[in-house]
């Protein structure tokens, strides 16, 4: 039954045959599967561009988004991207970068086997907590080492409250206190209730938009990378999208350099490589570049 929402648009409802057209070009675009049970989510997620468009029904949006160009795909895939995620999510990840990597590294550098510096890779950063807490733990890791962050999300939206780098106060709550003490400003006046990332912390990141699922990524010049954080994303991605995406992921890392995903992530159809820390990935152990499939699930 349709009703209306506060501003007295029509909700409109969506047929089977719509979600199907709307399945088949969000994974065709996006690489993102849903499945029967998430026609109600993708409702929810339409209604306000629906409502902003004056559109009234599903059909016709549908019609809007294949006519419109990127544009339109661009804000489809904008408004049923997630984003959620807090700082420091998954802390075993930014303690295995801190205890066992760094030092590693700081030897390494030191006996001239390396240079004094680190390139990392968030992809599907969202509105930027991941990206900060790794530059975090590597700047406070590597002190004196040149330290590039490359930040990249499907979502404009995301990407917007990432670069503006001013979060609520209240997730502070998830920074340890040395970091928060030493990297982040706290708002006055205007400001109150909010947080900010420093000028050592914003130096040091930048935000990109890219869609993993593109045939070609144009990130070339930025890579390779030590490490690539692809956490939590794979998980809404069709079994061919996802292996595909890996492989390339995999592919723009140094050799001995670092992929991780969420816990939760199986990588089915890749060969195990042992790895203490659940989510971490060495894809070089293997010539071909054969990954793990994670077997447990551990979360904050």
């Amino acid at each position: 039954m349709q009703g209306l929402d506060r501003a007295g648009f029509t909700l409109p409802e969506i047929s089977d045959q719509e979600f199907a057209l709307f399945q088949s070009l969000i994974r065709r675009e996006g690489g993102i599967h849903l499945g029967p049970t998430k026609k109600p989510m993708l409702v929810s997620r339409l209604m306000r561009r629906l409502s902003s468009l004056k559109i009234s029904s599903f059909g016709d949006y549908y019609r809007h988004v294949v006519c419109g160009g990127p544009a339109e795909v661009a804000a489809l895939l904008d408004a049923i991207c997630t984003n959620e995620t807090w700082f420091f999510r998954n802390p075993k990840h930014y303690a295995f970068i801190k205890e066992q990597l760094a030092p590693r590294w700081n030897g390494e550098a030191g006996d001239g086997r390396r240079p004094r510096r680190v390139r990392a890779w968030s992809a599907g950063c969202s509105s930027g907590e991941e990206p900060f807490s790794l530059a975090m733990v590597l700047l406070d890791a590597l002190p004196g080492w040149e330290v590039r962050i490359q930040a990249t999300d499907l979502s404009n939206r995301a990407l917007e409250r990432a670069r503006a780098a001013t979060w609520p106060l209240e997730k502070s709550q998830d920074i340890p206190p040395v970091y928060l003490k030493r990297y982040m400003l706290r708002g006055t006046r205007g400001q109150e209730g909010k947080m900010r990332a420093g000028a050592e912390l914003q130096t040091v990141v930048t935000f990109n938009r890219l869609n993993l699922n593109d045939e070609a990524w144009p990130l070339e010049h930025q890579g390779p990378f030590d490490l690539i954080f692809c956490r939590n994303v794979l998980m809404y991605f069709e079994t061919a999208s996802r292996d595909r995406t890996v492989r390339n992921l995999a592919a723009r890392l140094v050799p001995r350099g670092y992929l991780f995903v969420g816990d939760a992530e199986g990588l089915s159809g890749f060969e195990e490589v042992r790895m203490a820390i659940p989510g971490v990935y060495s894809p070089h152990a293997n010539p071909d570049l054969r990954l793990a499939r994670p077997t447990r699930s551990y979360d904050r």
